[in-house]
């Protein structure tokens, strides 16, 4: 009681706990509900009492507010309660200043209340609570939120917003999730602290170690930079839980480098927190059938994305291009992400349009440096891998190796990364994975296959299964390749062209079985290595022709695959040609219309580059 005759009444702050009550005072309450013994009121969101029916002097609805004064706290923590009715009364709020702390601090505050400065990273409404997942310097968490099933707690909290949450570190599910009391948005110059304070950590925690490659490399260590920029977006990416889509192509090169970076990113995921399930909805790898970034693939891409926006509350995606995304070709789905302003990188050893460039936060690619097609993907996303979770080195030390003979690579460095391993993957043995990725890829058209292609890579615990697989699918494989180069030989044809290569045509269309494995593609590669070996010293061109395409194999022309795209798309008249590639390994699209004149003038233009 004050001098003037006002009763003190106190309010419980938000964070106070048991603790913070004294018996012989009047605290404000709310009426949570009624039993035959009494009335339940809350004093703050985490306190609750008992006013026996004896010490009830009015009459109550659910959610009134009444005065209660503390009769007793017992040791069990029943707060046992007595009505009041001041005639005249003063409130005082009692707080208490939960302690701020980092996100990696909370496992040890497990039980205790907290307050956090964070930025809001996703937010996802479930049928029971809302679930804030927050960041900071330090790491990812979630915050729990409840105001009655399947209702949207905090509504003025957004996506992307700093706030200040303070709640009682509790585990749930063997995870630690802050129940929050509540969130304050951060505005002014507080937000601006903050979101400084955030930004310029993270930006620091983001940068990647400098390792050295697993082997000597000029090429890389021209790119090591630019390697070292994507690493830093990507890890970054992953600290503030933005989602990562990770588009490649689906042959042994362009598996082996997706699959080294999409290990160091899962593995960095797991160490950082958040979400159990993050996995599954931060990180989505792709194949691609094209070494272009097409259309439908940037489709598709959008549509998760935006629906995962919507379901999830989270951010739209980094798009991480490897073994494609460096050519005019893939301008066209560059333009349509441009939209939705998704950053998108590019890991690739294709020839690069110069143009493309505009539309790419970070390309590393080996034709920038002096190097070419010879530093594979499969190379590069390995390196790159190590520089985002160094610790995934020893899942992924043999996949350069692989990717080297899978795309017959003869840079200096197919060698050493072959000597790298050569205590557990011989030569033969890389290319058997190799070998069995195609094989399977081909029956997983568009899927990631993610727990098989981890088998035929070794990645998985289960080395017997491992080898048994491998052999099982190359086994296939060579029958395959066999039954159609049974059938495609007998009608490869022959001619001499004005550069003294010797060129050879097969119709993959109507001499080889559709539909099935080998590919167009990969026919004509075998059809050209049994004339490359049967004509060994010359230089040899291998087309494989189809309805509205043609696939181009060489050795010892020094053509550019690309130029001439470019130069038959300006002067065949009509004939809708695009395509692209390395310089002497590529493919050509056209109308089918405009069938013969396009080979017509493409054998033209081979027959005038030099031949070796």
């Amino acid at each position: 009681m004050t001098d003037n005759g006002e009763m003190i009444v106190y309010r419980l702050g938000t964070p106070c706990g048991l603790s913070d009550i004294e018996e012989g005072k009047i605290y404000e309450a709310k009426v949570q509900g009624f039993a035959n013994f009494g009335t339940f009121v809350y004093l703050n969101s985490r306190v609750k009492g008992l006013v026996h029916k004896s010490n009830i002097k009015t009459r109550h609805s659910e959610g009134e507010t009444v005065f209660v004064k503390v009769l007793s706290i017992r040791i069990n923590g029943n707060i046992d309660l007595q009505e009041v009715v001041p005639t005249r009364y003063r409130l005082e709020t009692v707080t208490k200043q939960p302690s701020n702390i980092r996100l990696s601090e909370l496992k040890d505050r497990v039980g205790r209340q907290v307050s956090v400065d964070v930025e809001v990273a996703q937010i996802k409404q479930t049928s029971g609570p809302t679930i804030f997942t927050v960041v900071d310097e330090t790491g990812t968490e979630d915050a729990a939120a409840f105001v009655e099933a399947g209702v949207r707690a905090f509504p003025e909290v957004q996506l992307g917003d700093m706030v200040s949450v303070s709640g009682e570190v509790m585990m749930r599910n063997n995870r630690l999730q802050i129940e929050v009391g509540n969130i304050s948005v951060l505005a002014g110059e507080e937000r601006e602290a903050v979101e400084k304070r955030i930004e310029r950590a993270i930006d620091e925690r983001a940068q990647p170690e400098d390792l050295p490659f697993m082997v000597e490399s000029e090429v890389l260590n021209l790119l090591k930079p630019e390697m070292q920029r994507v690493a830093k977006i990507i890890r970054k990416a992953i600290f503030t839980a933005q989602p990562i889509i990770l588009r490649h192509h689906a042959d042994a090169d362009g598996i082996t480098a997706a699959v080294a970076v999409e290990r160091a990113v899962t593995m960095l995921i797991r160490e950082s927190g958040g979400d159990p399930d993050a996995e599954s909805h931060l990180f989505k790898r792709a194949p691609s059938k094209a070494p272009f970034y097409e259309i439908e693939d940037v489709t598709r891409d959008l549509d998760f994305a935006l629906k995962d926006f919507v379901r999830y509350g989270q951010k739209l995606p980094l798009i991480l291009m490897m073994d494609n995304g460096s050519t005019e070709e893939d301008e066209p789905s560059y333009r349509m992400a441009r939209i939705y302003d998704i950053p998108i990188v590019v890991v690739d050893h294709h020839h690069p349009d110069e143009s493309t460039d505009a539309f790419l936060e970070a390309h590393v690619n080996p034709y920038h440096v002096g190097g070419d097609f010879g530093v594979t993907a499969g190379m590069l996303g390995a390196e790159l891998a190590r520089m985002i979770y160094p610790p995934v080195e020893r899942d992924i030390r043999h996949f350069p190796a692989v990717a080297a003979v899978g795309d017959r690579s003869e840079a200096p460095e197919r060698p050493r990364y072959l000597d790298l391993v050569a205590d557990t993957y011989s030569e033969d043995e890389c290319k058997e994975i190799a070998l069995a990725l195609d094989y399977e890829q081909f029956w997983l058209r568009f899927n990631d296959g993610r727990e098989i292609v981890k088998d035929i890579l070794g990645i998985n615990p289960d080395k017997e299964r491992h080898r048994r697989l491998v052999k099982l699918l190359v086994s296939e494989a060579n029958l395959a390749i066999e039954n159609q180069l049974s059938a495609s030989m007998p009608h490869v044809t022959e001619q001499e062209l004005p550069n003294g290569s010797k060129l050879f045509t097969i119709d993959v269309e109507m001499y080889a079985h559709r539909f099935t494995f080998p590919p167009p593609g990969k026919t004509s590669g075998e059809v050209h290595d049994i004339l490359c070996k049967r004509h060994a010293g010359s230089p040899v061109v291998t087309l494989g022709l189809g309805p509205d395409f043609v696939v181009i194999r060489s050795r010892g022309v020094m053509m550019n695959i690309p130029l001439m795209v470019r130069e038959l798309r300006d002067e065949v008249i009509g004939g809708g040609v695009n395509g692209g590639g390395h310089l002497v390994v590529g493919s050509i699209k056209f109308v089918e219309g405009m069938r013969e004149k396009v080979i017509k003038e493409l054998i033209t233009k081979i027959g005038e580059f030099p031949a070796e």
